[in-house]
This record gives structure tokens, C-alpha cells and sequence, in this order.
């Protein structure tokens, strides 16, 4: 028989021998590759979850008194504002000690019924006309 008959296949079955060995290399290069891709993720994931649960601990700690005692006073302070501005009709939302729209809203109005420059902020003259109301 013709040798050429034999050796044709022969030399087709190592080629695609070798091209699957060198898909199957390839592979599981890739594959190696996404797997370091996963493990630095892995790290990076861990490392903000750390740093989620810091600044949780952080949030979770109580303000330093003094700081406290200022928000406290402040809101005391609104407080009285509010109380104020409700007994002199400007006011009739819920007195909690925030500063909202609805309160500097009624700060306005009663800085203009009394002449007073309308900039929605408690000064010193807006404050000596509003506790007159306390």
C-alpha cells in the first residue's frame, strides 16, 4: 500500500492532538487568571466589609458631651422659637426643635408683621420682638 494513505492521517490525528493540547494549556491559563482575578476581589471585599464594620463601631459610639450639649441647647433654642411663634399665631406645626422650611417660613412672616428685615433667621432683634410670646 501507498504510505502517503497512512502517514496523511497519522500526521492529521498529531496536529490535532497538539491543537488540543495547546486549547486545553490555553484554558487553563484562563482559567488561572480568573481565578487570581476572584482571590483579589475576594481581598478587596473583605477589606471594605472591615471597613464598613469600623466606621459602624464609630457611628455606633456616643458624641462627646460637649458636642451634646450643643445639638441639646440648639434644639432647646428652636423650641422656644417655635413655642413663641405659636403663641403669636405665625406657627402651628409640631414644636420638636428642627429648624424646617415651615418654621423659618413663620420666622418670615412675623419678621414682616413686625418690620423686621424677613431673612427667615432668629437674630438678636427678631429674637428681643419673639420672646415676648414665651
Amino acid at each position: 500500500m501507498n504510505k502517503g494513505v497512512f502517514l496523511l492521517p497519522a500526521a492529521l490525528f498529531v496536529f490535532l492532538l497538539h491543537g488540543c493540547a495547546s486549547t486545553r494549556q490555553s484554558r487553563e491559563l484562563e482559567l488561572q487568571s480568573l481565578r487570581n482575578q476572584i482571590t483579589v476581589l475576594e481581598s478587596q471585599i473583605q477589606s471594605r466589609e472591615q471597613e464598613i464594620s469600623s466606621l459602624k463601631e464609630e457611628l455606633a459610639k456616643p458624641a462627646p458631651a460637649s458636642k451634646r450639649l450643643k445639638i441639646d441647647k440648639a434644639k432647646a433654642e428652636v423650641k422656644n422659637i417655635q413655642t413663641a411663634l405659636r403663641n403669636a399665631k405665625f406657627y402651628s406645626g409640631p414644636v420638636d426643635g428642627g429648624m424646617g422650611p415651615e418654621t423659618r417660613q413663620a420666622v418670615v412672616s412675623f419678621q414682616k408683621a413686625n418690620k423686621l428685615h424677613p431673612d427667615g433667621r432668629v437674630g438678636r432683634k427678631t429674637w428681643k420682638l419673639l420672646k415676648n410670646y414665651l
